[in-house]
């Protein structure tokens, strides 16, 4: 049987009694893992790719004010995207012009790319003035198109994760002041929704292959609000802390400004029992991906909060944002995140090189953009 883990046996404890858990796993063979990308110096935390097959990954600079933020994987190395202007930033220059800190990209609705800058450098830091933005990319011209600021929402330990869109607006994540911003593309206005909800909240540090991590300055890494995804209709909005569970709203409960959070909270719901998370993708079945960064494996939930194991492997440490192609594969990353000195409490980097990026057939489409 499937070993439960101590976050589902404490929910069992409380009486929960809503989805199902997890299932006994029918995973895929490690040989249905493709490595697809590697790298023998980088470290990525996701990728994204276009219809038209170009393939670009965030990276982690391993070194201070050295290295690229943004790349774009060309005959299978990495070349600097979209320019060395927007990766050449270093301390004291204009953060509004650059990338401080890539920290999550996608493919948007409109084909362009879209990049998340959360706008520091070290974990726990506050962003520079200016500095957390969402970046799109014209793929036509590889030149800026926009930057949207996110100021407007920042507080002093933001840490703008990641984010969805549906429609005209952008869902985004803040892992360091728990809670979740939504952005108005249109007007460029910003609010801020169940700010400081239980829901948004880490309730236990964070863990990577049975080890509780800790950051570069040897404290507990407590990561909030995190991994987020959309229902392919747009109606519900799901989201976790990384370390899970994993909870749910209506989206027109994060639309509505008028709206207290009080009674945005009397929405939300337990949608599966998650467990430490390094990344998701969501299908157009509305099945979401989630990664086990305990178990090195990535989860399939059911639309009905059911969990069973896609796919476990040794080399999946720390997958991290997944992403599903137009020929049903789903591109997962293995980061290792939890092995670099941001997450290993300081200490040399023990990632182990290369870096890999995995393609697994899954028969799935991706939510229509």
């Amino acid at each position: 049987m499937a070993r439960t883990s101590p976050l589902i046996a404490l929910l069992l404890a409380l009486g929960f009694t809503g989805p199902a858990l997890a299932q006994e796993p029918t995973a895929a063979g490690s040989e249905a893992l493709k490595p697809v990308l590697q790298s023998d110096s980088l470290v990525f935390n996701g990728v994204t790719r276009s219809k038209d097959g170009r393939v670009f990954s965030p990276f982690q600079r391993q070194t201070k004010d050295t290295g690229i933020e943004l790349g774009e994987w060309k005959d299978g190395k990495v070349v600097a995207y979209p320019d060395e202007a927007w990766n050449g930033w270093k301390t004291g220059d204009d953060p509004t012009k650059a990338f401080v800190t890539a920290n999550a990209i996608r493919i948007g609705p409109d084909g362009d790319l879209w990049v998340v800058d959360k706008g520091f450098q070290g974990m726990g830091e506050t962003p520079l003035p200016g500095g957390a933005k969402l970046v799109q990319i014209d793929l036509a011209t590889n030149t800026v198109r926009k930057v949207y600021p996110l100021q407007a929402i920042i507080r002093e330990k933001s840490f703008i994760d990641d984010f969805r869109f549906n429609g005209r607006k952008v869902y985004l994540t803040d892992a360091g002041s728990p809670g979740i911003a939504v952005l108005d593309l249109d007007s460029g206005q910003l609010h801020r929704v169940l700010d400081g909800h239980w829901s948004t909240v880490a309730q236990r540090p964070l863990t990577g292959q049975g080890r509780v991590l800790r950051d570069d300055k040897g404290r507990l890494l407590a990561i909030h609000a995190d991994q987020l995804e959309v229902s392919p209709d747009g109606k519900t909005f799901y989201y976790q802390a990384c370390t899970g569970p994993l909870y749910s709203i209506e989206t027109r409960w994060l639309d509505d400004e008028t709206a207290s959070d009080d009674e945005r909270g009397k929405h939300v719901k337990l949608h599966a029992a998650t467990v430490s998370t390094g990344g998701t993708a969501i299908d157009a079945a509305g099945n979401i991906y989630a990664s086990d960064t305990d178990g090195l494996r990535v989860l399939k939930i059911a639309p009905d909060g059911t969990m069973s194991t896609l796919v476990q492997d040794p080399r999946l440490v720390w997958v991290d944002a997944m992403w599903i192609d137009e020929s049903g594969g789903l591109w997962i990353p293995a980061a290792q995140m939890n092995r670099t000195p941001a997450m290993n409490g300081g200490e040399s980097s023990a990632v182990k090189f290369p870096t890999t990026i995995f393609r697994l057939e899954i028969g799935a489409k991706p939510v229509p953009n």
